[in-house]
């Protein structure tokens, strides 16, 4: 793929800052009216000139762009390995990355990058906009600035980031915690079972106990993403057995996500229960996840959730169906064993659970 690149020179050229990539994939952030009015990609070569305040920083600025900039709904795994390339190939040569995406699906990007970066030592910073970097009362400068600050903070232990998040209107998440909850708001974002890891006020509050610490012993990769087939449903009074069904009869069909009532509780009819059991047998694999923002699942609570686990349904904890989905995407590209793949399910692999 043919990346733009653009050098953006430091403030202080006698003075070594740290050194942040900043990727930008598209969205709101990196667009500005032309003279006609339209919407537009930014010229990030002229970006001093929108946020003058850059030059205070004392980083050395890259800007790597998409050839073709993307609206976050037309994201999927090729672009999520172009990111993971991207880093790979940039991870020596930078001390942070802050990569600028659409709000619609930058859970789900996180959250697959969170999986595919293993052993990462280094923030890698997501974080976009609801209004263009040139409008009035834009959110854009000011969530740029504070993700290229925490992308280079340091302490004596090295980066005080070390995980995938994003940054969103005064507050830092785990990217794989997160949720856009908002379209027409500043505060898009939200982690609902899991703490923010910083707040930017006056000076930017990191909430160190919660952070995530790599393991020692790992070493950085970055694995790719394939194509595989996994199914979504939303459990809702009067769901069609038919089309139930009809999905699980899919060719090829490798797992569901199944988005279930308050804390895991689904049907107990006899048709429901033959379906997913059938499915199993089959070693189509259910991740059990709530619907609320909120939730937590607990098979067995009730008598409604009972049999799920009964017949082998696993349970997402607390995790969210954007994060869900990303870490079946990637253990299924990864990892061929189906029990193998559901053990692996069932715990914590980049604190996206519980």
């Amino acid at each position: 793929m043919n990346y733009r690149i653009v050098k953006i020179d430091p403030p202080l050229q006698d003075e070594e800052g740290y050194s942040i990539l900043i990727i930008y994939t598209g969205g709101t952030l990196g667009m500005a009216h032309d003279e006609e009015g339209t919407l537009k990609p930014f010229n990030f070569g002229q970006i001093i000139e929108e946020l003058p305040v850059l030059k205070k920083l004392g980083l050395l600025l890259t800007v790597i762009s998409f050839p073709e900039p993307i609206d976050s709904s037309n994201m999927d795994i090729t672009h999520w390995n172009d990111l993971g390339y991207i880093i790979q190939e940039n991870y020596d040569s930078y001390d942070g990355f802050v990569v600028l995406h659409g709000t619609d699906t930058m859970a789900y990007s996180a959250s697959a990058l969170s999986f595919m970066l293993e052993g990462l030592s280094k923030p890698v910073i997501f974080t976009g906009a609801q209004l263009p970097i040139g409008t009035a009362r834009s959110d854009a400068g000011q969530n740029l600035i504070a993700a290229l600050q925490i992308a280079s903070s340091h302490n004596d232990g090295g980066p005080i980031i070390r995980e995938v998040c994003i940054y969103f209107d005064y507050f830092l998440f785990r990217g794989n915690r997160c949720q856009k909850v908002e379209s027409v708001h500043f505060d898009a974002f939200e982690s609902e079972n899991y703490p923010a890891l910083a707040e930017a006020g006056i000076s930017i509050d990191f909430n160190y106990p919660v952070l995530y610490e790599t393991p020692l012993v790992e070493s950085f990769k970055v694995h790719k993403v394939q194509p595989v087939k996994i199914a979504l449903i939303k459990l809702f009074p009067g769901l069609d057995e038919d089309l139930l069904d009809h999905i699980l009869a899919t060719p090829g069909l490798q797992a569901v996500v199944l988005e279930t009532f308050g804390s895991g509780n689904a049907p107990t009819t006899e048709r429901f229960q033959s379906a997913l059991k059938k499915g199993i047998s089959n070693e189509i694999i259910f991740f059990n996840v709530s619907q609320c923002n909120g939730g937590r699942v607990l098979q067995g609570r009730y008598t409604t959730s009972k049999h799920l686990l009964d017949l082998g349904v696993v349970s997402g904890a607390d995790i969210t169906p954007e994060a869900a989905l990303a870490k079946l995407q990637f253990l299924l590209s990864t990892e061929s064993n189906y029990h193998q793949i559901v053990r692996q399910l069932s715990i914590p692999l980049r604190g996206e659970m519980a």
